[in-house]
């Protein structure tokens, strides 16, 4: 178990429109300090193929492809003891503030990108925030159940509220 500090802000704007949540950064990702690093990780296709743009490749193109779409993301976590990249040994957890974002934005509302990001927002971030969280199923390569075109269309709900 290590004890780690998330290093790298938040996308979001005043005019973002929904926020997704993951759990903490993989090792990937802190490696190269942006979200979803990991190749296998389907979350960038996702989000293009549900905003109907290319997916993109550098941090900035990824940046601007969700702030172009209204789209926030962040993690529940700042701080925790956690085991590499598994979010089941996460522990000791310290919440990032949700509602400090929400409140500095036009989300209308909050997914989780899988199970553990949903359960620890209710668990350490909801009534602070004062939002009810909606679950999508996880982009991880480990949610390997799920192809891209079915993670696309149980995605797809997040439209609505863009």
């Amino acid at each position: 178990m290590e004890r780690v500090t998330h290093e790298f802000q938040p996308v979001f704007n005043r005019d973002s429109r929904v926020l997704i949540l993951g759990t903490f950064p993989s090792v990937k990702s802190r490696q190269q300090q942006f979200y979803y690093g990991h190749p296998q990780n389907r979350f960038w296709r996702v989000t293009a193929a549900l905003l109907k743009k290319e997916v993109p490749v550098t941090i900035e193109e990824k940046k601007k492809m969700l702030l172009d779409g209204h789209i926030a993301i962040w993690d529940v976590i700042d701080t925790c003891d956690i085991e590499g990249s598994s979010d089941s040994s996460i522990r000791n957890v310290k919440a990032n503030d949700i509602g400090g974002l929400l409140a500095q934005t036009s989300i209308r509302a909050v997914f989780a990108n899988g199970d553990k990001a949903c359960q620890l927002y209710r668990k350490y971030c909801m009534e602070q925030a004062g939002r009810e969280i909606i679950r999508l199923p996880s982009t991880s390569p480990a949610n390997a159940a799920w192809t891209l075109e079915k993670l696309i269309q149980a995605w797809s709900v997040i439209r609505e509220y863009m």
